[in-house]
């Protein structure tokens, strides 16, 4: 199989539902050892370990905040003791993204942001690290968002955020290069998942009107680009974001 990814072991947090569930379902049917990683919702993360086993992942149920230290050595460690080193880990899990302008943000909500998109992926990087280089072979995959190349408004703290985890990707993937370590972009643009239910329908208008490829993108258009950054095949490519976003940003 092209970009086969059997017998790996990868990490894609908050993986129970939205764009994580796709990229995990995809990574598994590669032939990873996927687990279903969640916090909050227990009753949705059963269901989606219910779809894992169905597609024949090799998969199991894990409970962690991995914006917290002890959790993400937690996860990390019941990973090693299961299936041995994490091969492959993807940084999915977010949290509420409010529109507002400035005056309505306060220093919290900011600061959740960059638990997320930047707090979460040096944890589990610093933590996942030592099994990768033990092997000289490892894929860090941040899925970031077209927002940072598209300065959207008003959209301060997410941005910001955003574009903090992009430098430090950019970063790392130098710093790691020596060791056989990839470290790559996802920036999906506008992909409604379940938590857009809700959103005003003359805003998703609005937006696929602009989309050069004249389409809504689905979860499975970035999980492809993850398994394929995640894959032996690109193990020279580094640094780098895949822009899955029908041309929205195409410089």
């Amino acid at each position: 199989m092209t970009f086969s990814l059997e017998g790996r072991v990868a990490l894609v947090t908050g993986n129970s539902t939205g764009l994580g569930k796709q990229i995990g379902l995809r990574l598994g049917r590669a032939g990873a050892k996927v687990p279903v990683n969640y916090f909050n919702n227990e009753r949705r993360a059963e269901a989606a370990l219910k779809e894992y086993e169905a597609a024949g992942v090799d998969t199991f149920l894990v409970r962690a905040d991995v914006t917290d230290e002890a959790d993400v050595n937690r996860l990390i460690s019941e990973l090693e003791d299961r299936w041995g080193s994490v091969d492959i880990l993807v940084s999915n899990a977010t949290c509420d993204q409010p529109l507002k302008p400035i005056e309505e943000y306060d220093w919290e909500l900011y600061q959740s942001m960059l638990d997320f998109f930047i707090k979460s992926p040096f944890l589990l990087t610093k933590r996942a690290l030592a099994g990768m280089k033990a092997q000289s072979w490892g894929r860090i995959i941040n899925i970031t968002s077209e927002v940072f190349h598209r300065s959207v408004s008003p959209f301060s703290a997410y941005v910001a955020a955003k574009g903090g985890q992009i430098g430090w990707s950019r970063s790392m993937s130098q710093e790691l290069a020596p060791f056989g370590i990839t470290v790559n972009m996802v920036a999906p643009g506008w992909i409604p998942v379940e938590r857009h239910e809700s959103d005003p329908q003359e805003m998703k208008d609005e937006y696929v009107a602009m989309v050069p490829a004249g389409r809504w993108g689905v979860p499975d258009d970035v999980a492809t680009a993850v398994q394929y950054l995640a894959s032996q095949e690109a193990s020279f490519v580094t640094g780098q974001t895949i822009c899955a976003n029908g041309g929205m940003t195409p410089w």
